[in-house]
């Protein structure tokens, strides 16, 4: 008997993924370029894990990002997390971003500052490039000081962060435009593709 599963679902920035195990959400697959490269990604990530139906606990995460993602409340607070293999600090900076509401932003260093630990900025942004729970863990809500995104890991990057902050009303730093942003194969200029 399988005791990992995964999942794909459309939402309205494209395809995810979900996976789990017997103690919990394992991880969670923000939209890559198209389904094949989100199903490759949570396959590499999950090699162990069967495509099978969720759960009736997974099933509502799947339609909490969906209505997250679709601009809808959506609250993960209860969602329980397999914390196996993930280092004490991270699990602490995990939580802490759990606790940040929903068009709400704190720095990295009030993160820092909230562990204890104020001069672990870095590190809190090292942790949180791990996150194995997007969304859940919220991540993007944690933005740099002195007006910047700082970095996201998912598809897209920064340009991801600021979508995922517009739908949730979050205020957003202005954008960084280059000089050359919008022409053709620019990475910059902000705009978000699904």
């Amino acid at each position: 008997m399988t005791t990992r599963g995964y999942a794909l679902f459309d939402t309205a920035l494209g395809c995810c993924g979900i996976a789990w195990g017997e103690d919990g959400l394992i991880g969670l697959q923000l939209p890559e370029r198209d389904l094949a490269a989100t199903r490759t990604r949570l396959r590499r990530r999950f090699p162990d894990a069967a495509a099978v139906n969720p759960p009736p606990a997974v099933r509502q995460v799947i339609d909490g990002v969906t209505a997250l993602l679709r601009g809808a409340p959506a609250a993960f607070g209860e969602v329980r997390l397999d914390l196996a293999g993930i280092d004490a600090f991270d699990r602490d900076v995990y939580a802490a971003a759990r606790t940040i509401e929903r068009g709400r932003t704190l720095t990295y260093g009030a993160v820092a500052a909230r562990l204890g630990m104020p001069r672990a900025a870095r590190e809190v942004g090292q942790a949180l490039g791990r996150n194995p729970f997007p969304l859940v863990v919220p991540c993007h809500r944690v933005v740099a000081t002195g007006g910047e995104l700082g970095g996201f890991s998912a598809s897209g990057g920064a340009a991801t962060k600021r979508r995922l902050l517009e739908i949730e009303g979050a205020p957003l730093p202005p954008q960084n435009l280059e000089l050359f942003a919008d022409l053709p194969g620019s990475a910059a200029g902000g705009e978000f593709r699904s």
